[in-house]
């Protein structure tokens, strides 16, 4: 072939077919893309979830080798350390290290003793002083004090030396601006001070979860308890739980003391840390536009967990590990892909999420590229157990959003559904509010339909109730889009 007619030939193919050169760029991407594999993301989550790094309880030592641990990661691939030469963000996490399953014992009216069973009908309390208490029972239904909204759980009973039974949340649930009023009393570290202020000795909490979202006080002992335990209590007193409940919800404050020949007793072991710090894991893969890079997306989710309570571990395996795998597996995506982000992409592993959202609260506070250059946020909790996606807010946001339908709809073919932004009035639940109500365009991702049964905040959050097919297409998801997003100029 001479020169004239190899000319001719490239002119046809760099001219006449304009899409050449992106295709090239679509082969880079791709190839990307196919490296993503389950294997390795779901080595990630059982890394995180193994026994070494206790439950990841945010502020204990074991919290910090985990964050350390992933800070490797980012070092290994080349993302750099975001926050003035540091992969650490601090920030104030007291907490409490809980050495027993403790004990908790009832004796009914006919003097019949139970010795209740961990896991099964109660857990410790994560922030329990250390010690024994014991005593009669007095029902305060949500344990709220509020007198501008004419409410008094403890009105009619005294509970002096006694022990409580707490329901968690407000007898309010309507998604509106009176929620507003009642959002302050919602809180647990509320309802346990109001508690202590009317002189209860301790308490057995009405749900059955653990929760590092509570606060330690000076000789409060308290235990978190199953439905089925309280509705057995109840009925020892000739009362139907959930009759009463459904008073409760009306507002009716149905509070009342139970049989003086049933007892309780709870007993714990723990150690409180009172000037713990944690931290947020910070990586940043800088963009390569002289301009955009100075604009940011921000790929985030929690890496606390809810610790360990004696010897038995909550491995937080789907609650969060699965989500910072999939964050792991799409920083190294772009980390290595021939074809980078034209914006910077940061990347926070948050801390404190579990115990009050606290590590997302710092970051908008102490952020480390303005606000106003922050073009988005995307969340990942319990991304790792089903067969499709959920993307929240996405409908809020249909600019950001194309790129995760697009990538979605021309190589992964999951489905996938969105929703549009819904302000809430309530006690904010995920890191995404946080940086939703700092004015941070914010989507989140979740994993729907799921495969196996979800274990929330139990010890069975292992890593065999998770499905790596999803999280590896939730890691490819976040590459693509990720890519496509701060490549989009227009934007």
């Amino acid at each position: 072939m001479n020169y004239k007619h190899l000319f001719c030939l490239l002119f046809f193919v760099l001219f006449v077919f304009p899409g050449f050169s992106q295709e090239t760029e679509t082969e880079k991407i791709l190839k990307t893309f196919h490296s993503i594999s389950s294997h390795e993301l779901l080595g990630f989550a059982e890394e995180l979830s193994s026994p070494k790094y206790k439950g990841r309880l945010s502020g204990s030592p074991e919290y910090l080798d985990a964050a350390k641990w992933c800070a490797d990661k980012f070092a290994e691939w080349g993302i750099k350390p975001a926050n003035a030469g540091s992969y650490f963000q601090d920030f104030p996490n007291e907490y409490s290290e809980v050495s027993s399953v403790g004990k908790l014992v009832y004796s009914s009216q006919k003097g019949k003793e139970i010795n209740y069973r961990f896991p099964d009908d109660y857990l410790p309390g994560s922030n329990s002083a250390s010690g024994s208490v014991s005593g009669e029972m007095v029902y305060v239904g949500y344990g709220i004090t509020a007198p501008e909204l004419n409410y008094d759980d403890f009105k009619n009973v005294d509970v002096k030396g006694k022990i409580i039974i707490l329901e968690s949340g407000v007898p309010y649930t309507k998604n509106d601006t009176t929620l507003t009023k009642w959002t302050p009393y919602a809180y647990h570290r509320y309802k346990f001070k109001n508690a202590v202020k009317h002189g209860a000795a301790g308490m057995i909490y009405a749900s059955k979860i653990a929760n590092p979202n509570t606060v330690n006080l000076d000789d409060f002992i308290y235990a978190h308890i199953s439905n089925k335990v309280v509705e057995q209590i109840f009925a020892d007193a000739g009362k139907d739980y959930k009759a009463v409940k459904k008073l409760l919800q009306k507002r009716e404050a149905p509070s009342f003391a139970l049989n003086k020949n049933q007892k309780i007793s709870i007993s714990a072991k723990t150690k409180y840390f009172p000037n713990a710090k944690s931290y947020n894991v910070v990586g940043l893969l800088e963009g390569t536009d002289p301009v955009l890079k100075d604009e940011v997306i921000i790929i985030g989710g929690h890496l606390d967990g809810q610790g360990q309570m004696g010897e038995v571990l909550f491995p937080g395996a789907l609650d969060n590990a699965s989500g910072v795998a999939d964050i792991l597996g799409a920083a190294k995506a772009l980390a290595f892909s021939e074809v980078k982000p034209k914006r910077s992409v940061l990347f926070i592993l948050i801390g404190g999420e579990e115990c009050g959202l606290y590590g997302s609260k710092f970051y908008v506070e102490n952020p480390l590229f303005p606000i106003e250059k922050t073009k988005m946020m995307i969340n990942l909790d319990m991304v790792g157990n089903g067969t499709g996606f959920f993307v929240a807010s996405g409908k809020s946001f249909p600019e950001i959003y194309k790129h995760f339908e697009d990538a979605n709809d021309n190589f992964l073919h999951r489905t996938m559904n969105a929703s549009e932004t819904r302000k809430n009035y309530g006690r904010p639940r995920s890191d995404a509010s946080i940086f939703e109500d700092a004015g941070i365009n914010t989507l989140g991702l979740w994993t729907r339909n799921s495969v196996f049964p979800v274990h929330y905040h139990l010890p069975m959050d292992k890593i065999n109730v998770l499905t790596p097919e999803i999280m590896e297409d939730a890691a490819k998801l976040l590459y693509l889009s990720i890519l496509s997003v701060a490549n989009d100029e227009g934007l």
